[in-house]
């Protein structure tokens, strides 16, 4: 196996170097990065939708459910139009499933840490944990766009570490290669 990553070692360096741009781009221009994104996304879903409306007509006779894929796939057509239609509501309502979700999780992660105040030591560490997701839950409610543009830093952060890794990767297995050589 190693030699055939080694053989490859270019096309690993090659991955870290796009996942390198690709990140700086996320981090220097958040908003596009986000649309192209979230296009993407609605891309995905349509086509998703399409093929499971097409499962759906194709395994009609024999199943009594069919027409729960029917829906599963209308409802994917229908995400993916207003997805290209509407990219910036689509982002903004991702976000807001993302605070709400943070606020519900935080308090009963607070609840838990009440409960278990008398059983466990060290329950004040969910009691925290969930406060600063109730917080950030709160702050992305308050400052949408600013939850956003973090978003998309994050997404670049994250590729720019990953393409170092893989970059270095490629590197130490160029010298593999050229020892198998």
């Amino acid at each position: 196996m190693l030699a055939q990553w080694a053989h490859n070692w270019w096309a690993v360096t090659l991955r870290g170097v796009v996942a390198i741009i690709f990140g700086l781009i996320a981090i220097v221009a958040p908003i596009p990065t986000l649309e192209v994104l979230v296009l993407f996304v609605g891309a995905y879903m349509l086509v998703d939708g399409v093929f499971a409306i097409i499962a759906a007509f194709r395994h009609r006779a024999g199943h009594d459910r069919w027409w729960v894929l029917l829906l599963e796939g209308l409802l994917g057509v229908v995400a993916g139009i207003a997805t290209f239609f509407l990219p910036l509501l689509t982002t903004l309502v991702l976000l807001y499933v993302i605070a709400f979700w943070a606020i519900v999780t935080g308090i009963l992660e607070i609840a838990a840490a009440i409960r278990l105040r008398k059983d466990i030591q060290g329950e004040w560490m969910l009691a925290l944990g969930g406060a600063v997701s109730v917080i950030l839950g709160v702050l992305l409610l308050l400052f949408p766009t600013a939850g956003v543009l973090a978003v998309a830093w994050m997404i670049g952060w994250y590729a720019i570490l990953f393409g170092l890794m893989l970059f270095i990767l490629g590197l130490r297995l160029r010298k593999h290669s050229m020892a198998l050589a």
